[in-house]
């Protein structure tokens, strides 16, 4: 007789944590309740991004983050790069530079009908800086964001509690020097790579990318711009799309592939596809993370005003 076959291993992935390191604390507790011992501590967990921007304590949810690793050392953790995180990232001088050699100004000319409106970055160290970052650490005219119904803080991304969790004021240049090297080393070295795993009762390969992936655009360019990191795109869709990456690609019809993402603001479950984000960056909302492969879904319980 052969030996039982192991179980597959259990798969996490965590939806957008936007600086709430109460309830990140807590979506990591329950989730360490809900789970048998041993499939926790082996776990594959997968971060989908924007650990960054509107709550107020992004630098202890990198520093929560960096400790996983010695507290977990069988988990494998990987930590996938949000648009807020790829807009910090180029603001600090964290992000790799254009694999063509051009310079990061190269990315401005597609938005630069929005940089009057967005109050781009125009600080010491600009004029080489990604487009995403002069907006990441810009300063809006606007005051309120229609689309939240709340108010802006600070820039489009809401960076302002960023900074000041660094002890800096907003659009402040000493932010990279504010933050510690393990900060800039972790926002560097962020993931942007599909992961294929063994689902248990149906075999798929596991896609997890911050936003998803554009329906009608071939799928190896989109896997290729994120695999490389190529920072001569002025903005990845598959970090900060909205409706056009909201369904599973054409390429993918038909087949056994798992699409996660977080960055939408909701939950969403279609059937192989899973949108994971039911925080949003929204003070009374929680964290959510769901577990694979039983697709059970585990939110934060502390740290938000109100709970369904």
């Amino acid at each position: 007789m052969s030996a039982p076959s192991a179980p597959p291993r259990t798969v996490i992935c965590v939806g957008d944590v936007h600086g709430h390191i109460t309830k990140l604390e807590s979506l990591w507790s329950n989730l360490q309740s809900a789970l048998p011992a041993g499939a926790f501590a082996t776990a594959l967990v997968i971060f989908l991004g924007d650990y960054n921007d509107r709550g107020p304590h992004t630098r202890g949810v990198l520093d929560f983050l960096l400790a996983l690793p010695r507290r977990h050392p069988a988990q494998r953790l990987v930590f996938l790069c949000g648009n807020h995180d790829l807009a910090f990232a180029a603001f600090v001088g964290a992000l790799p530079p254009p694999p063509d050699g051009s310079p990061f100004s190269a990315t401005w000319e597609e938005y630069l009908h929005n940089e009057e409106h967005e109050g781009w970055f125009r600080g010491p160290g600009y004029e080489d800086m990604h487009v995403q970052g002069r907006r990441w650490g810009g300063v809006i005219k606007e005051r309120w964001n229609p689309k939240k119904g709340l108010p802006y803080r600070g820039s489009i991304y809401d960076a302002q509690p960023t900074f000041e969790s660094y002890g800096v004021a907003h659009g402040s240049p000493d932010l990279a020097m504010a933050m510690p090297e393990e900060h800039k080393r972790f926002l560097r070295d962020l993931e942007n790579v599909p992961i294929d795993t063994d689902e248990g009762q149906i075999i798929c390969n596991l896609i997890a990318v911050h936003a998803g992936l554009e329906k009608s655009i071939d799928l190896n360019e989109q896997l290729r711009v994120l695999r490389t990191r190529d920072t001569r795109v002025p903005k990845v869709p598959m970090l900060s799309g909205r409706q056009d990456v909201w369904n599973t690609p054409k390429d993918l019809t038909g087949k056994r592939t798992i699409v996660v993402s977080g960055h939408h603001g909701q939950l969403h479950i279609d059937g192989l596809r899973f949108i994971i984000d039911e925080g949003g960056g929204y003070e009374d909302k929680p964290i959510a993370a769901i577990v694979f492969p039983s697709k059970t879904l585990i939110r934060s319980t502390e740290g938000t005003t109100s709970q369904d």
